[in-house]
């Protein structure tokens, strides 16, 4: 692919200010919709499922979005609670879709075993417009943390406040695609006045293990429930993928809380954020949705398994 030496915003070396990212922001447009696609789609869980509105954006007339999380309906503070969050990044559209789909198709398998908390799309702006920031140009996923000033990621901390000490396992469903070397990562580079470094985007999924509290039979547990779906993204020439050492098949590791990455927002045991590859010509968009199902399955089950 051909990869852009200059994001056509700003000065090259130079931070954006308010004026450039209000230019970034009026280029936006909305290309989906939040309520046709995953409000209603939740809306239709309603008679299985409690549906709690945790939150809501504001970024001003025509852009309020209402953020929704969906629980066990046979909640029971007695047993440990399952976090899966999807649509961090609201371009990741399996990451929405999956999670919609697990709650659809598997979610009651669980019932009387765990406590289920799903957030399936955390960045409706983005979502809609198809973008990792959200309307600051703000990445929700460097904004886990005290103080957020993300509105997404503060709003999500709160929801899991109560339950922050019970979580057994998160899983934060994410996409790498080829747009994050022709878009999002020009786009960073030109926004914090940094040179754009093209880099390699891996052909198949893997999974971000913590670095801090790493669960190795985990994260193969939930490797070895997707093979079954898709391929694993083989480490380049470097034994890398996306610049971090491959530590097992399909596994690379962050420090996640000091990153504020949403799978930081717990203390839970065991976590991992997936990569689906959605450009792949070896992939279609349900086997990607399937993928993150079962990666979801394959964690939970683990967790269930070793708790």
């Amino acid at each position: 692919m051909t990869n852009p030496s200059f994001y056509p915003i700003g000065i090259p070396g130079q931070p954006w200010g308010a004026a450039e990212k209000a230019e970034w922001r009026a280029r936006q447009r909305v290309q989906r919709s939040h309520a046709a696609d995953v409000v209603a789609v939740i809306d239709g869980l309603r008679d299985r499922f409690d549906v709690v509105q945790y939150g809501q954006l504001d970024y001003g007339p025509g852009e309020t979005y209402p953020l929704h999380a969906v629980r066990s309906r046979d909640w029971n503070d007695a047993l440990p609670v399952l976090l899966v969050t999807g649509g961090v990044h609201g371009y990741e559209t399996s990451g929405v879709h999956g999670a919609l789909q697990f709650l659809d198709r598997h979610a009651a398998d669980y019932a009387s075993r765990a406590n289920l908390l799903v957030v399936p799309c955390i960045s409706p702006w983005g979502y809609e417009r198809i973008h990792r920031w959200n309307a600051e140009a703000l990445d929700p996923n460097r904004s886990f943390r005290v103080d957020s000033p993300a509105q997404e990621s503060a709003a999500l901390i709160t929801l899991v406040a109560p339950v922050r000490e019970r979580v057994l396992m998160h899983i934060d469903l994410h996409e790498t695609t080829d747009s994050d070397e022709t878009e999002f990562r020009p786009a960073l580079a030109a926004r914090d006045g940094k040179p754009f470094e093209p880099g390699e985007i891996p052909d198949g999924f893997y999974l971000v293990d913590d670095s801090v509290n790493p669960q190795p039979e985990f994260q193969q547990a939930v490797i070895a429930a997707v093979a079954q779906v898709t391929h694993i993204a083989p480490a380049d020439d470097n034994g890398e993928i996306i610049g971090s050492p491959v530590v097992a098949e399909g596994v690379i590791q962050y420090p996640v809380k000091a990153l504020g990455l949403c799978t930081g927002v717990t203390d839970a045991r065991y976590t991992t954020i997936t990569e689906v590859y959605p450009d792949s010509p070896k992939a279609t968009p349900q086997q990607c949705n399937d993928a993150q199902v079962a990666a979801v399955r394959g964690a939970i089950d683990f967790a269930l398994a070793n708790a």
